[in-house]
């Protein structure tokens, strides 16, 4: 792992005016965004009521998706307790782990992260909270604001009873308590899989903080982390690369 303080490599010949599926001519020809973008639900929902304790021991992980996987990274990689984050594939097979594939929508892949982290320091609730709070609108189906289809749905995909019991008793409890003026839509599966997406992917907010799509809707995520959990705020992030 490496900080923002270390020079990434250049990307391969990605190019950037691909945005997680939708070409950033057509947001603006759309008109999504704003001063303060549109991605960013900027809404602290009180913690959970049901947690894993923070408590001594390895390395543990979280598996999330929640639309375009930069946006998701870029909010995680910004978190006390946060290692690492890399951006990749879940919830389909490994042979079609690919961006070009996933982008079909018809993998069964969703664009997710893998978040490792400290539970020393952050419990897997908390990083729900966040998930919940500034890195997804979770009463979306199957898209995040411009970016439509099934792989830019929202999951959680649990690794063991213990996170699939908070994952599902906190959306219970967003519910119940009426937090969004939907239902929370996320689905919460058993992790399958996760699949690291192509290097290009990696980092992209922290290497490309001036692209339209970042500008719009991802920077306003870090922001939205920075006002809402300012102890939780990491200012140099964490980097995949």
């Amino acid at each position: 792992m490496s900080s923002i303080l270390n020079s990434a490599p250049p990307a391969p010949a990605a190019p950037l005016t691909v945005a997680c599926g939708i070409a950033v001519a057509a947001i603006v020809a759309l008109g999504f965004g704003g001063a303060r973008g549109a991605a960013a639900p900027s809404l602290r929902v009180p913690a959970p009521a049901v947690d894993v304790p923070v408590a001594p021991g390895g390395l543990q992980t979280a598996i999330l998706s929640g639309g375009c996987f930069w946006g998701v990274q870029g909010v995680f990689e910004h978190v006390r307790g946060v290692r690492q984050v890399l951006a990749g594939y879940a919830g389909g097979k490994a042979v079609t782990a690919n961006y070009e594939l996933v982008s079909t929508g018809a993998t069964g892949h969703a664009e997710s992260v893998k978040i490792t982290f400290d539970p020393k320091q952050i419990s897997y609730g908390e990083i729900l909270r966040i998930y919940f709070s500034v890195a997804t609108d979770p009463t979306q189906v199957n898209r995040q604001f411009p970016d439509e289809g099934p792989q830019y749905r929202g999951e959680i995909f649990y690794t063991d009873a213990a996170q699939k019991a908070v994952a599902t008793g906190y959306i219970a409890q967003l519910n119940a308590a009426k937090v969004f003026d939907r239902p929370i839509a996320t689905r919460v599966d058993p992790y399958t899989g996760f699949f690291k997406a192509e290097a290009y992917h990696q980092d992209y907010l922290v290497r490309h903080p001036d692209a339209a799509y970042i500008a719009t809707y991802d920077l306003p995520k870090v922001a939205a982390l920075k006002l809402l959990f300012p102890a939780r705020y990491r200012p140099v992030p964490v980097t995949a690369l």
